[in-house]
């Protein structure tokens, strides 16, 4: 049996969205078709897409800086130059919404990309393909991370390490004379990205792992090991597009999550630290009592903004997992 022909029968058999619906067009590009149909997935992207660019462009957007104060206008409340308010420092509430997604984004999109794609990814397709010791490594530091208690584990890291990382970050500002590096805001995002990497991939490496177990004696696998195929071949040729489904099911809806955790981890004081601003703090500030009392959109704002997003990447994971999986449709 040829290479091609293995490639053919891998479509066939290990692919779970690749329905001959419209020939001549990619598996994904019939899943987008389908995605596309449902209302509420269209309605839970563009939600997604406007809080992504208001992020990503908000030192653009923003009227204000995110630490512009006016104590004069100290919880001054919504106006035609302030349309959400002021917060207790006099600070546009608008602007520090803006600068707070800034901050998600740049969280969410660096620790999906490397703890919740590419370490599950590698790490799942060397444990299910070469198995032995590089199988038993894995998994068993796996179940260790997975054993300790996620959230409690996050905040003695972010603590504990804190202070020492942004001393190295100053050391390096010296050396590489990169003025402004250590009150960018560097440290306290790194070190959020870094945690939540560490203890996100092994859900996603242990659904790739039983995926790749269960493909890897499949025939097309067999068929393309025998004609020669190197084992780099067989893993982004053969295996990865199989388990491509998995991946941007678990991704989509990990998104919603990673922007919980950030959140939670500065809400409790251990995460951005000020004056960059994040939901977490904005949910804090805007918790306090003349707040809550006098300018409860202060808490309002922040909190229908995470609400809105988290519940939008739940239901566009659902959408992605009807659209994708042959099950649950």
């Amino acid at each position: 049996m040829t290479a091609s022909s293995a490639d053919e029968q891998g479509r066939g058999a290990g692919a779970a969205f690749v329905a001959p619906a419209h020939a001549g067009s990619s598996p994904f590009a019939r899943a987008a078709r389908r995605l596309l149909r449902k209302k509420i997935a269209v309605i839970c992207m563009i939600a997604i897409a406007v809080f992504y660019v208001g992020g990503a462009f908000a030192p653009l957007l923003a009227p204000y800086g995110y630490n512009h104060q006016n104590l004069d206008l100290a919880f001054h409340g919504p106006s035609l130059r302030h349309l959400f308010g002021t917060d207790a420092l006099g600070r546009d509430t608008l602007s520090r919404n803006l600068f707070a997604a800034r901050t998600t984004v740049i969280v969410t999109l660096a620790t999906l990309a490397t703890g919740f794609v590419a370490l599950p990814v590698s790490l799942g397709l060397l444990a299910g393909y070469r198995g032995g010791f590089a199988d038993a490594a894995i998994s068993r530091s796996g179940e260790i991370l997975a054993s300790l208690p996620a959230l409690p584990m996050l905040v003695l890291i972010n603590a504990t390490m804190r202070p020492r990382f942004l001393g190295w970050v100053k050391d390096v500002e010296g050396w590489l004379h990169w003025h402004g590096l250590s009150s960018s805001g560097f440290a306290d995002y790194f070190l959020i990205f870094g945690v939540l990497s560490l203890f996100g991939w092994v859900g996603g490496m242990r659904l790739i792992r039983a995926q790749v177990l269960t493909l890897r004696r499949s025939e097309y696998v067999l068929a393309a090991r025998a004609s020669g195929a190197t084992t780099r071949r067989v893993l982004f040729r053969h295996l990865l597009p199989n388990v491509m489904p998995l991946v941007v099911v678990g991704a989509s809806a990990s998104l919603g999550a990673i922007a919980g955790s950030e959140i939670a981890l500065t809400f409790l004081g251990v995460g951005v630290q000020p004056p960059h601003p994040s939901f977490g703090s904005l949910i804090s500030d805007g918790a306090s009592r003349i707040a809550l009392e006098h300018h409860p959109e202060l808490l309002l704002v922040p909190a229908a903004i995470v609400a809105t997003l988290i519940f939008a990447f739940n239901l566009l994971g659902d959408a992605l997992n009807d659209v994708i999986t042959p099950g649950a449709r």
